[in-house]
């Protein structure tokens, strides 16, 4: 026995092991001890190093059971969270999102639509007053399976969501994509509460309600609300307003067929009418008809007998727009909409905010113009004004017509007359070899073809002919160009209206075009061949600020090369001088008028003024509803130099007014250049020189500005990749110089630069 100092008596002292443990229960929780350290090292990044004398690394066994408990317990805890959170989201979605009344179903949002700067052209309140509701006993029982057929087939055995469509839109919206079934109480939410943006958050409140409101309300009245709330295109809020929109009756009188028809417009009422696409209408009716026999809604027999059915004439709904001359840029944009991918019910019910490209100082000019032009005239005159930036193809004027949810003249086709004459020459120029301006035909007139008054030549080249309009020449060229090449010529610049089996007549414009569509070409030109599809939106976002589209810089579509533009652009400088119309403060501005001649002797039915500069390219208009004969107040007949060249020049001359004044870029001639004599005088008259000094040749080059310079033109410049210049000629100062005809095997299908 040992004793330690201090001690008043003898006391026990255990024996210490060799390892230094007290007893056999201190050693065991000595080595807890070291293990729980052990896990707190490894947790940290790293056993305990054997420096420490207490510890010792883990063995193999054990690290491979701490291993097994560590996936053990992240497995069990990420099964848990994955099957609480759903149900965590769904009961606080449950506890706030309230279920909308049918009122709110129809509560829609204004949109506005704005000037390029920002302005307010008009505010749009969707019209209520043809919202009629009906109770769902009312629309016949074929009708409400048909809108089953084609929405939702499950909809009376379904809790009101369909949990594979909310997992597509969800695996869809993260890869980068939109969309995902939905069933028919779901498209009621969409439509009345939480709005259709494509994220998950709106799918989880959508399925949310959905469910609510199939615990809230029976099925019957579920779709019944749902039919009295949706858009079915024309302006028709609800089915009744929908039955009377498209069949002129009521709901109750609606057969199987009409009503599949109405159930195929739902999606998209825009593409779907068939007043816009009766064969997208028909396969999407269809559609349906086949889903209601799949669902043994209606037997063989019933479908084999039914037909698609008619409708009546669409009318063209206000929606809110605007009664004046706005009101056809509203409607325009409506329709560009469409063709964006943006519905008629998003336009009721999201409240977008549209911003166009209309310049609100020009679309003031543009108005003013026009009613300066009728100003005093006839009442059963219309007119038309359109102006498109050549760079951008955005639209910044645009006028259809006073009455806004009249006729837009902006858009209705009319023969072109003589401002097709351009295309002609640009055809010529495309050929092999070319046809350039300095070609020289006989002017004079023919059995069955005039020219009007002031337009005769005996010869003249087509620079010439273009500039006093002469018929005969245009004619001519047509005929050796072809037909069939000056209306694909028209096609490459941007007319679009059929121009099905063209005659050389087509030279004289005796297919239609519209307002738009002539200002959308002659951009073409003045851009140096550069075709930009014309357009009235530039963006467009959602009252919540979704961005749905915003127009990108473009580089266009080049349709023809930039050398034979600025040639075409070449034969149309003098137009406007020749008429009385030059424009004040411009430098340059390339120009054509057009006269549409009536059937009745000496009169004409359609009057058009067409034009551009490097900035602006308008178009104006004038005519009648009944395509009669256009006489002015004191009954002078209208041509296209007086009426619309007049309102043609009171608006490029502010719209074109730049300082310094844009000019075209140089001008290299292709093929034969343009003689500079004045029209009526034979461009291949010789020139007499003076006795004493030798004459320099007459026919050179000009700049920019039109001036003549100095030195005999290059022939080689008349196309780079023309061979080497003849040699030169030996003609005296009376022999017109030698010029090089470009053979260029430029194309409408390929190209040159």
């Amino acid at each position: 026995m040992r004793t330690r100092a201090g001690d008043t008596g003898p006391r026990r002292i255990a024996p210490e092991s060799s390892d230094g443990a007290d007893t056999p229960a201190a050693r065991a929780g000595k080595r807890r001890a070291s293990r729980r350290r052990g896990i707190v090292e490894t947790l940290r990044g790293g056993f305990r190093r054997s420096s420490s004398q207490h510890l010792r690394p883990l063995s193999t066994d054990e690290r491979r059971a701490l291993r097994r408990r560590r996936i053990k317990w992240s497995i069990i805890g990420g099964v848990a969270t994955l099957a609480l959170a759903p149900v965590l989201l769904f009961v606080v979605g449950y506890l706030i999102f309230s279920v909308p009344t049918p009122d709110e179903a129809v509560n829609n949002q204004v949109a506005l639509v704005s000037y390029d700067d920002g302005s307010q052209l008009a505010r749009l309140v969707p019209e209520q007053g043809n919202r009629v509701k009906v109770p769902v006993d009312r629309i016949p029982v074929q009708v409400r399976q048909a809108v089953l057929a084609a929405e939702d087939r499950t909809f009376y055995s379904n809790p009101g969501f369909d949990l594979t469509g909310i997992l597509r839109a969800a695996w869809n919206q993260m890869r980068g994509g939109v969309g995902g079934g939905s069933t028919i109480s779901q498209q009621y939410v969409k439509t009345t509460l939480v709005g259709d943006e494509a994220t998950l958050f709106r799918k989880w409140k959508e399925m949310i309600v959905s469910v609510k409101i199939n615990q809230e309300r029976s099925k019957d009245e579920i779709l019944g609300d749902y039919l009295n709330a949706i858009y079915f295109g024309r302006g028709a809020y609800g089915i009744q307003a929908a039955s009377q929109a498209y069949f002129g009756r009521n709901v109750e009188q609606l057969t199987v067929s009409d009503g599949a028809l109405l159930a195929g417009l739902i999606q998209s009422p825009s593409r779907w009418d068939p007043a816009i696409d009766p064969a997208k209408s028909l396969q999407r009716w269809q559609f349906v008809i086949d889903g209601m026999a799949s669902q043994g809604w209606i037997t063989a027999a019933d479908k084999a007998q039914v037909r698609f059915p008619e409708t009546v004439a669409r009318k063209v709904v206000g929606g809110g727009a605007p009664g004046d001359s706005r009101g056809h840029v509203v409607n325009s944009v409506r329709d560009e909409l469409g063709a964006l991918g943006i519905t008629d019910q998003e336009f009721s019910q999201e409240g977008l905010r549209i911003t166009t490209t209309i310049d609100p100082r020009r679309q003031q000019q543009a108005v003013d113009a026009a009613h300066a032009g009728l100003a005093g005239q006839p009442d059963n005159l219309r007119s038309a004004v359109v102006a498109i930036d050549p760079s951008t193809g955005g639209i910044t004027a645009y006028y259809g017509g006073d009455n806004g949810v009249g006729l837009d003249y902006a858009r209705v086709r009319k023969q072109a007359g003589s401002t097709f004459k351009p295309f002609v020459v640009l055809a010529a120029l495309m050929q092999d070899p070319p046809i350039g301006l300095g070609e020289v035909f006989d002017g004079k007139p023919v059995r069955g073809l005039r020219n009007s008054d002031g337009a005769d030549c005996d010869r003249c080249d087509l620079k010439q002919a273009m500039t006093i309009s002469n018929n005969v020449v245009f004619n001519s060229l047509s005929k050796k160009v072809g037909p069939q090449k000056v209306a694909d010529a028209a096609r490459a610049a941007g007319i679009t209206s059929p121009l099905t089996d063209p005659d050389e007549r087509i030279a004289l414009g005796n297919k239609e075009v519209t307002p738009l569509e002539l200002a959308s070409a002659y951009a073409t030109i003045a851009d140096g061949g550069v075709y930009r599809v014309p357009h009235l939106i530039s963006k467009v976002v959602t009252s919540d600020g979704r961005v749905l589209y915003e127009a990108q810089p473009s580089d266009g579509e080049r349709r023809f090369p930039e050398r034979v533009a600025r040639n075409v652009t070449e034969a149309m400088l003098d137009v406007a001088g020749n008429d009385g119309l030059s424009l004040p403060g411009v430098r340059q501005v390339a120009a054509k008028t057009g006269t549409v001649q009536s059937h009745f002797d000496g009169q004409n039915n359609d009057a058009w003024m067409s034009g551009f500069t490097p900035e602006v390219a308008a178009t104006v208009w004038i005519g009648t509803d009944m395509n009669t004969p256009i006489r002015t107040a004191d009954g002078t007949p209208i041509s296209g130099g007086s009426v619309p060249g007049a309102v043609w020049r009171d608006f490029m001359t502010d719209a074109a007014r730049q300082d310094p004044p844009p000019a075209f870029a140089p001008y290299h001639a292709i093929g034969e250049p343009p003689s500079d004599k004045p029209p009526g005088v034979d461009p291949e008259t010789p020139v007499t020189s003076a006795p004493a000094t030798s004459a320099a040749p007459t026919t050179a080059p000009t700049d920019v500005s039109g001036v003549p310079t100095t030195g005999p033109p290059d022939p080689r410049a008349a196309d780079p990749r023309a061979g080497d210049p003849a040699p030169p000629g030996t003609a005296g100062p009376s022999t017109p110089p030698a010029t090089t005809t470009t053979r260029s095997t430029c194309t409408l299908a390929d190209p040159c630069g």
